[in-house]
Formats: structure tokens, C-alpha cells, sequence
């Protein structure tokens, strides 16, 4: 399961011009599930993006999860996070998981983050054409691959 998150002052997305969610503070989560991706990636990624301390406290340092000032996540299904681009100039997703297993996991990915760890958490539209307007508050953007932590 790989991941980029962004700490964002706030974020929309919109399908055929009407805005299907946004948020204020908190975080911008890019999800993409690959065809090897397990319960385990799943627990792994959400744990670790509820208590990733990468907003400031009163001094100024990333101190603080979203959860610690009270944030929201808005997750987008993002397949293309699994491009190889390895050969060519046309980028293959053989990595990405079957549209159904990536639609199932990806709910299961945005109710934990809402029921286990207490963020309000809104989503995307799985498999549409989406626009996501965002203002990245820093610039935060950091990427997360379960694989390459979960070893």
C-alpha cells in the first residue's frame, strides 16, 4: 500500500465540477493499494498516518499528529502511485491491486482512520475522474510504502 500525504490548510475534491468533499486542517492521504496489499498493510499505514507527528507545536517543531490538534483526512484512491516506469514512456500498473480488492480496501482504509482512530475522515469517489484543490501548509508531502517498512 503506498501512501502521499500532505499536510494541507484545506482540500476539496470535486467530481464533474461539484464538490463531493473537502476539509480544513489535517491531511491530503493519496492512497494507492497494490495486488499484494494485506490487512497488515492496511493496519500498518493507517497507524502510522493517525500518530505521524508532522505538525508544529508552540516552538515550532513537528511535535504534533492530526489527531493532537483535533484535524480531518480526506483520502483519494490515487492508482497511479503504482506506475513502474521502468521500460518506456508509457507507465504500466501491474502492481496496482483488481479495481474490486483496491475499492474494499480502500473503504476499509478511510473507516479505520474515521472509527479505530478517532479522525474524521472523508473520501473521494473510488475509480472516478477526479479534481483535488488543495492548500499544502508548509510544503509537508511525505510517501509511505508499506512494503519498504513492514519487513
Amino acid at each position: 500500500m503506498r501512501a502521499v500525504i500532505q499536510r494541507v490548510k484545506r482540500a476539496s475534491v470535486s467530481v464533474d465540477g461539484k464538490i463531493v468533499s473537502s476539509i480544513e486542517e489535517g491531511l491530503l492521504v493519496l492512497l494507492c493499494v497494490c495486488e499484494d496489499d494485506t490487512d497488515r498493510d492496511l493496519e500498518y499505514l493507517t497507524k502510522k498516518i493517525a500518530h505521524m507527528r508532522i505538525f508544529s507545536d508552540e516552538n515550532g517543531k513537528f511535535n504534533l499528529s492530526v489527531k493532537d490538534i483535533g484535524g480531518s483526512c480526506l483520502i483519494i484512491s490515487q492508482i497511479t502511485l503504482a506506475a513502474d516506469t521502468k521500460k518506456g514512456n508509457r507507465p504500466s500498473y501491474f502492481y496496482a491491486a483488481e479495481p474490486q480488492k483496491a475499492q474494499q480496501l480502500y473503504q476499509r482504509f478511510a473507516e479505520l482512520m474515521q472509527n479505530k482512530h478517532n479522525i474524521p475522515t472523508k473520501t473521494g469517489v473510488f475509480a472516478a475522474h477526479m479534481e483535488v484543490n488543495l492548500l499544502n501548509d508548509g510544503p509537508v508531502t511525505i510517501y509511505i510504502d508499506s512494503k519498504e517498512n513492514l519487513q
